[in-house]
Parts: structure tokens; sequence; C-alpha cells
């Protein structure tokens, strides 16, 4: 009996012990394994399901939740060298049964990387209809959200494709002309002098690289262990020089300034969100886009930087469910009047 009683209480010590030196191991040792582990179990916990969408030889990597309802759908469009994981925090606070979908941008994660073609706003504009398109996305229309550069590609998306797009949040966009530079983008201009294209900040290669480009990206100061430093670069380097050729693209001179150069266009209502801290795209940028655009909604958010998404993800959540909620409204309310 105590020999059995023994035996027990060793599986049941080892069956604890294991996973929490396999963690450690991770942590110490495998800390890029451990991140897309982290990543894997978040989605599923938040109920999204990853699928691959087949356009001939080009694939799209995306994760959805939920089905198209009376509510439109959202399709999320992330920043330059993210994934569509960096929306699970704003997706944790979003219903559940309104559809979502997170898609990996040209080159990104597991969509195909291709050339630079493809990288330049006018290309991924071209390469996210053709997604679209394929999941039937456009059956009615939709509320596209995006930020960064993602908000670029959203902006000239609606301008292009005015029937696919019910409404637009457009999150610290890119493609602006801001009457007020950044800093980011003053030192991106000395780099085009000298043509150094391996100092890039939004590209680290280093533990303390990564660690500047998380305090350029966001107003919050967070507490990194280095092994969770080491990890997230350790991620990243392998697509270094994808990251270097898509942003060249990205701020040459076709691309610059894209969203500037069609917004005209969007009829979509228009809601733009920005942290007053933002470092890499100044917040001046929200004026250009209220100025251009009537009946745009700004909300400018207090102590938050670049990366609103993972800074203020409830408050994020919240003020898209407000504007696409209202935008429903004002638009059920029209079509009682014409009825």
């Amino acid at each position: 009996m105590d020999f059995e009683m023994g035996n027990m209480v060793f599986i049941a010590g080892g069956t604890l012990v294991i996973p929490i030196l396999a963690f450690m191991a991770s942590f110490l040792l495998w800390p890029s394994a451990l991140i897309r582990v982290y990543y894997w179990y978040w989605r599923r916990a938040l109920g999204l399901q990853v699928h691959y969408a087949d356009c001939g030889s080009y694939r799209f990597c995306y994760s959805t939740r939920g089905k198209p309802g009376t509510r439109p759908s959202i399709l999320m469009l992330h920043g330059f060298s993210t994934h569509k994981d960096m929306w699970l925090s704003v997706a944790k606070f979003l219903p559940k049964h309104l559809h979502l979908v997170c898609v990996d941008m040209p080159g990104h994660e597991g969509t195909t990387r291709t050339n630079a073609e493809d990288y330049c706003i006018e290309g991924q504009v071209k390469r996210i209809h053709q997604f679209v398109e394929s999941i039937q996305l456009n059956k009615k229309p939709f509320h596209l959200v995006g930020t960064s550069m993602g908000g670029n590609v959203a902006g000239v998306y609606a301008a292009r494709y005015p029937a696919d797009v019910s409404g637009l949040s457009l999150i610290c966009p890119a493609g602006l002309k801001q009457p007020h530079e950044s800093n980011f983008v003053k030192h991106l201009r000395v780099l085009e002098k000298t043509q150094n294209i391996q100092s890039i900040p939004l590209i680290p290669s280093t533990p303390q690289e990564m660690d500047d480009m998380i305090k350029l990206v966001s107003h919050i100061r967070y507490k990194i262990p280095q092994q969770i430093l080491q990890g997230l670069v350790d991620v990243r380097i392998p697509h270094n020089d994808f990251y270097r050729e898509a942003f060249l693209e990205i701020v040459g001179e076709n691309s610059r300034y894209s969203l500037h150069e069609n917004m005209h266009m969007i009829t979509a209502p228009v809601q733009v969100i920005w942290g007053k801290q933002d470092q890499v795209v100044d917040v001046s940028g929200a004026s250009v886009l209220e100025e251009a655009l009537p009946g745009c909604q700004v909300e400018l958010l207090e102590n938050c930087g670049h990366s609103v998404p993972v800074e203020r993800p409830r408050k994020l959540a919240k003020l898209i469910m407000d504007f696409l909620i209202a935008q429903q409204n004002v638009s059920n309310g029209s079509s009682k009047k014409l009825s």
C-alpha cells in the first residue's frame, strides 16, 4: 500500500514538475518557441481559428471568428513587420458573435512572400482585394480597420473599392503629409541621405534594439525580461531582409503619401483614432484627415503612443464598436425614410 502510494505521489509530482521544467527550459533556451505557443494558446482561448485562402500560387493566412450577421463583418489590417495576432488583445473585447477577420498582410507571417511589386501600398491594396474576393467577404459591405501601414492600405482600399466598405477605422495611419514630423520620420530622412538601411529602428536585430523599438512605438514603458527580448528578436531575424525590402517600398516615392493622395476619394464614414504621444507617425495627421473628410470622427488618446491596439485594446474595441453601431443606426434610419 505504501509502495503504491509512493508511486502515485511520484507520478502526480511528475505531472506537475515536467510542464514547469518544460516552461522554464523554453523561457531560458527557446524563448521564440514559447512566444509562438503563447499566440497559439491565446487564439484558441479567444475562439479564433487560422485558415488559408489560395489564389492560384498565392496564399493568404488569416484568423477568423464568428459568422456574417446583421452587423458588418470587420476586416483588420496590421502594421509593418507584425502579423494578424497583434489584434488578439483587441479581439478579446469585441463581441464573440461578431464576424472578425484578421489577415497577414502581403509577405508577412503566413501570407506568401513574392516581390517588391506586392509590398508597395498599391500592391498591397490589390492583394487585399484579391483576398476579400477569395473569401467572399464583400458579399455585403464590411467595416475595415487598419493601423499604421495597414491604415495606409485600408484608406487607399476604401478609396479604390468604395462599394466594399461600409465604414473605416484608421489607427495612427501612415501615408499622410503631416503638419509636424515625428522624430522617427526625421531620423529616416537622415538615413535616406546616408543610405544606411541597416539602422532602421523598426527592424531590430539585437535585444537592445528590440527594447529601443518597443520604447519607440509605445508610450507605456514595459519591463520585458532579457530572455523574452531575445525571443522576439529570434523570431524576427530570419525575416529582416524582407522587412527592409518592404519598408523601402512603403516609404518610397510611390507609397509614402498614398493615403494623402487618395483620401479625397473615400466615401465611407471614417473614424480616426490616434495616440497623442505617437513617436512614429505624428498625431498632427489626424487634423489632415479631419479637414479633408467631412464628418470624420477623431479620437485622440491620452498617454498612448503608436501601438494603440497593444496599449489601449479595451478602449480601441469600444471606439470601433460604438462607431460601427452608430453608422449602422444611421444607415437603418436612412433606409426607413426612403421606404
